[in-house]
């Protein structure tokens, strides 16, 4: 099932949350668009924007509180929240200790952090709090943030107060927090944050700094968790298992391991057994264990760990569609049938363990059939950036049945290993598919089939002479240069051509998000910066067309004119021998000084021909991915 963000859905509360009972207000930050944020006693403030009549916010750092209110000393006055929280996020900018991914960290020896977040949690009280709140934890390299998704969903319908800690975060920080299935709110959010920062501050030294960034999100999500007193919280490791700030986690309820690949390898290590350590450093003494199907290489080395261990590993089938009973996932993809499964399994373990099973199903419900709770959460699970697909809301905002412009819907997956951009390209080659059928069945009562042909190296567009409609798939990418774009191009291709979907034109383009700033969903987006770097871009460019061509086509010698412009929207159809390297676009690809301009010109294009529909598949990066959602919610 593919769940949509859009336009006017007044079900949208229901359709996200998959929860009638849940209470939400509605913000229109787009022309004609809904988007959904938690309406809370507590939190009454959630449009972000409105002054707090009599907030005090004596914890935050009078540092960070002077940069925007130089004229008073006094930081217990009323401040406009935006500004605060913008001041919480240019804080925690601050704990960020590399330059880019794959850097190396100021704090030095990976046991050595450990350490110290166990000091750090017990400078905020929090080291015997934590163990009461009933943790399920998951690591893995796919599919960890699917399988959190659907365990919190799961037992929120089976009525618990839930906590959902992941990462990374798309557009705002407070993603990484779900209270009930919802991001917490900013009030709550910097309670809790500059509590969190004055007493660790208070108290650093100089062999105890401030914790870098993760590891200080990490003290916060206990914070959390414990403040709010959930029922149980649901934690995602952030990279590896074995030395991740998460698992100071003593006794968790029980521990899930996902589907392991080759990532992260310049910390993990470079073979499918040395990353399967890495996770299976979060199995302990006593609690049960479950992990989807691994390769061998991987399954040696869990079920190594977990016979040390004197525990047993289940090993999860993926769902069927018969024990689903005619339910659709709300996440999309036939790799999501694994995380679910997982997710049943430590779900119904969490459930045993903490002896609510017998209490809510009395062993009504064992192999066969899942219990309604299950089915419920199964199909309301929410991620965002992983197989979403976002119908522009500019462009479809227009009323009436009368046509003005054509169509423009992004297609969101932020895969960025071999593995992940396998399963993209599957999920994308069947949801685009299924999208044409619908738009066309609206235009049309009979629909011919979709002409489409691979000549000279280049795809022709769709041309449907029944509706009169022009298709085109368009792939918009950008990875970090610790990925290997070689493998995930190719990758891309052949799965999407196996079957039968081929892109139009790919186009390159820098992400907005930088590694050393934590922004939020209110923070100014440029929409251009002059003399950007784009070698990385053009590089791309470079394997895009190897790939289709079957050789090289640029230069490698060639000074390409990055401050060029954009292409003019006859690029959109033209062929091959239209365009050269001299005009720095090719018929196949185009580097794109910016994102905002790149969305803006994909726009025009629809504008100006009806006839035009768009499929824009964006990944390759979860910042990517987010830079995209980030600019669509500010139209």
């Amino acid at each position: 099932m593919v769940h949509v963000l859009s336009y006017k859905n007044p079900s949208l509360g229901q359709e996200i949350m998959g929860h009638s009972k849940i209470s939400v207000r509605r913000e229109h930050f787009l022309s004609g668009f809904t988007w959904m944020t938690p309406s809370s006693p507590s939190c009454a403030h959630a449009d972000g924007v409105k002054k707090l009549k009599g907030l005090k916010y004596r914890n935050m750092s009078s540092q960070i509180v002077g940069k925007f209110s130089q004229n008073s000393q006094d930081i217990s006055q009323e401040f406009q929240l935006p500004s605060a929280y913008e001041s919480a996020m240019e804080a925690l900018s601050s704990l960020i200790t590399q330059k880019k991914r794959n850097g190396k960290s100021v704090i030095s020896g990976q046991n050595q952090k450990l350490d110290r977040m166990l000091r750090y949690i017990k400078i905020l009280g929090l080291e015997e709090k934590i163990a009461g709140l009933k943790i399920i934890h998951v690591a893995g390299t796919k599919g960890k943030g699917s399988t959190c998704a659907f365990c919190e969903a799961i037992l929120r319908e089976c009525g618990f107060r839930t906590g959902l800690f992941t990462s990374p975060h798309l557009i705002d920080v407070r993603e990484r927090y779900r209270l009930d299935g919802m991001d917490i709110c900013q009030e709550n959010f910097l309670q809790y944050f500059w509590d969190c920062w004055n007493q660790l501050k208070a108290n650093i030294s100089e062999d105890l700094p401030m914790p870098p960034l993760f590891q200080f999100l990490t003290v916060l999500a206990f914070k959390i968790f414990v403040s709010e007193k959930v029922d149980v919280a649901i934690i995602e490791v952030g990279l590896g298992g074995k030395l991740d700030s998460t698992n100071v986690i003593k006794e968790p309820v029980v521990c899930g391991i996902t589907s392991l690949g080759m990532d992260h390898m310049e910390t993990l290590g470079d073979t499918l057994g040395q990353i399967a350590s890495h996770k299976a450093g979060i199995l302990k003494p006593q609690i049960p264990a479950f992990s989807v199907p691994q390769l061998s290489e991987a399954m040696e080395v869990l079920q190594e760990r977990a016979n040390e261990l004197m525990i047993p590993l289940e090993v999860v089938a993926p769902l069927t569609f018969e024990k689903l009973n005619v339910t659709r996932l709300s996440l999309s993809g036939d790799h999501q049938l694994s995380n679910a499964a997982l997710a049943v399994s430590l779900c119904k373990s969490w459930l045993r363990s903490t002896g609510n099973w017998k209490r809510l199903f009395e062993d009504a419900y064992e192999e066969d059939h899942l219990p309604e709770q299950f089915l419920r959460g199964l199909s309301a699970a929410r991620l965002s950036g992983r197989a979403q697909i976002v119908v522009d809301p500019l462009i479809n905002a227009s009323g009436g049945n009368k046509r003005c412009s054509g169509d423009l819907t992004f297609y969101l997956d932020g895969a960025h290993s071999p593995e992940s951009m396998d399963a993209c390209a599957r999920w994308f080659s069947a949801a685009a598919v299924e999208r044409k059928d619908l738009s066309l069945s609206s235009v049309s009562s009979k629909v011919k089939t979709t002409e489409r042909a691979w000549t000279n190296s280049y795809i022709k567009h769709c041309h449907n002479k029944e509706s009169d409609e022009i298709l085109k798939r368009i792939l918009l990418f950008n990875c970090m240069d610790a990925r290997d774009p070689q493998i995930l191009l190719p990758k891309l291709v052949d799965t999407c051509a196996s079957s039968g979907i081929y892109f139009s034109k790919a186009i390159f383009v820098p992400s907005i998000s930088a590694y050393t700033k934590v922004t939020s969903a209110i923070s100014t987006v440029p929409s251009y910066i002059p003399g950007k770097d784009l070698s990385w871009q053009f590089n791309l460019q470079r394997i895009w067309e190897r790939t289709i061509h079957g050789k090289d086509v640029l230069d490698q010698n060639l000074k390409i004119n990055a401050s060029a412009g954009l292409p003019p929207r006859e690029f959109l159809y033209e062929e091959v021998s239209h365009r050269g390297p001299e005009d720095r676009y090719f018929a196949c690809s185009a580097v794109f000084p910016s994102l905002p301009l790149t969305i803006n010109w994909l726009r025009d294009c629809v504008r100006e021909n009806p006839s035009l529909r768009l499929q824009v598949l964006v990944t390759g990066s979860l910042h990517l991915v987010g830079d995209v959602l980030k600019l669509l919610r500010k139209v």
